[in-house]
């Protein structure tokens, strides 16, 4: 390592400070590596707890393997190894997201492949740094000195990169450019330990200049990445691309042709402007036309299509919306064209936002509304299923009235019916086990963007959704219509199934077999 501030044995002089001080970045940017891995692939995969866990999993397996290997660097080549190290992973991490993101929209069922082999290269390379680092600096500092502090460095800097990534990085730069500043990151981390380990590493120079290509090219990175991202997205998808965000939450995507505007979260599909009133009247509806509005609560729907529906055909006092990404939110208030085709419900002064869990804000709250509405996203994972739990919908009734109403999105009957029946299951025994009489009843209706999509209504005993008056001003249903959307035909018929569950999240796993089932 060259001459050194510290002697052999003793505590670490300015250049030993200096490689401790690398830890911190070395271990920031190597978890934020795996973190956009992470994001990323549910971004474009869906079902978030599998695919964390797999990348997770997947990458401390790599970082295992290279720590493994790094036992078979000779002593002299240590300082030049960790230099290595640092480039190639500044180079494989620093464009790690763009390389997932172009990989889904060129090879499509092939990314898995291709997140496998990245997480692994990226894996193995922070793996392979601090093993040498310590290695390094036992060789002029207390072994037990160096690597309590080591570990504490490294523990403190994936700390700061789990701090960051969601409340920073993500939000305010996406996927791409976080990846491609941490590299840039790693990149300062080489030019520093060639300046302290010169000495042990006799070609530095070739190194310096291959550490300053790859910089311009982070940089580069950094720069366009937005603009990379849209039209990668652009092909991802048939129409324009007019929007486009990570959150923080998740991937937002607006897109737009001709009359059509979609919004898709994590490349689902949430909405077409041309068939939404479809959706959205088949939703709302029927709990408003069984009890007096005077008071709705809406969990899920930052979009303002379900509030717009209340407002149209009631005269609520309040209504309560409950989304937990502000993103969606403001942008569908603040971009005039989107504010639109809610009619600009969610500047209404009736309507109080609230950004929080729909679970948490149900455990909190001590109102009581008149109609309860869950707009909420399909439960294609179990972080999702939890929201269509018996706990949850117990919290809800519990918040309702009694002689108030509540109904629920619950997926495709026709593709998913084992999900859609397990939703409605799930809505009876909750309302079983409450003190108030109430009924259960399913409905489904044709969405031409979705397909055929089901709901799970709850009533006050006694009340036949089918006879309900319709109110003038309707663009789909009238009394025939929502007479039929309470009779099934044989194939979407009931099925037996299980109740969905805190523990268990069974609905998951039937809405996954029933998807992966119409895919195929």
């Amino acid at each position: 390592m060259g001459s050194s501030d510290a002697a052999p044995g003793g505590r670490p002089g300015a250049r030993e400070l200096v490689l401790l001080a690398s830890v911190f970045g070395v271990a920031l940017a190597g978890l934020v590596y795996e973190l956009v891995a992470g994001t990323l692939s549910t971004y474009l995969l869906g079902a978030s707890v599998t695919v964390f866990s797999l990348v997770i999993g997947w990458f401390l397996f790599a970082m295992g393997m290279g720590a493994f290997v790094a036992q078979y660097v000779p002593e002299r080549h240590e300082a030049r190894a960790f230099v290595v190290a640092e480039i190639a992973v500044a180079a494989v991490g620093g464009t790690s997201a763009l390389a997932l993101f172009t990989a889904f929209a060129v090879v499509g069922e092939g990314y898995v492949f291709v997140l496998a082999l990245v997480t692994l290269a990226v894996g193995a390379l922070v793996g392979v740094e601090i093993p040498l680092i310590l290695r390094i600096l036992k060789q002029h500092v207390d072994l037990r000195i160096a690597v309590s502090h080591v570990l504490a460095l490294d523990y403190l800097g994936a700390l700061a990169g789990s701090i960051a990534f969601p409340l920073v990085l993500l939000p305010w730069l996406g996927a791409v450019r976080a990846a491609a500043l941490l590299g840039l990151l790693n990149v300062g981390v080489a030019w520093m330990a060639i300046a302290v380990l010169r000495r042990g590493i006799p070609d530095w120079k070739p190194w310096t200049a291959a550490s300053g290509a790859i910089a311009v090219g982070l940089f580069g990175v950094l720069v366009t990445g937005a603009g990379t991202t849209r039209w990668l997205e652009d092909q991802l998808y048939q129409d324009e691309v007019i929007f486009a965000a990570d959150t923080g939450y998740q991937r937002m995507v607006v897109t737009r042709w001709h009359d059509d505007v979609r919004l898709y979260l994590n490349g689902n599909l949430q909405f077409s402007s041309i068939d939404e009133y479809r959706y959205h009247e088949a939703l709302v509806l029927p709990p408003l036309l069984a009890t007096r509005a005077e008071r709705v609560l809406i969990l899920g729907g930052g979009d303002g299509l379900a509030v717009r529906r209340v407002l149209d055909f009631a005269d609520p006092r309040v209504v309560d919306l409950v989304d937990l990404d502000p993103a969606v939110t403001r942008i569908f208030t603040e971009n005039s064209a989107l504010a639109a085709l809610s009619g600009g419900a969610l500047a209404d002064p009736r309507v109080v936002v609230h950004h929080e869990d729909a679970v948490k804000f149900l455990e909190r709250t001590t109102d009581r509304y008149d109609v309860v509405i869950l707009d909420l996203p399909d439960p294609n994972d179990a972080d999702l299923a939890r929201l269509y739990a018996v706990s949850t919908y117990r919290l809800a009734l519990r918040r309702l009235r009694d002689g108030g109403a509540l109904v629920t999105q619950a997926t495709s009957p026709y593709y998913a019916p084992e999900a859609f029946w397990c939703i409605v299951a799930t809505l009876e025994e909750a309302v079983q086990d409450g003190p108030v009489a109430r009924s259960v009843h399913a409905s489904h209706v044709q969405v031409p963007s979705f397909g055929e999509w089901g709901f799970a209504v709850v009533m006050p005993a006694g009340v036949d959704p089918a006879t309900l008056p319709v109110p003038a001003g309707t663009r789909f249903l009238d009394a025939p219509a929502l007479a039929a959307m309470w009779t099934f035909p044989r194939d979407m018929q009931r099925r037996p199934v299980e109740v969905n569950r805190l523990g268990d999240a069974v609905l998951a796993k039937y809405y996954k077999r029933g998807w992966t089932h119409y895919r195929q």
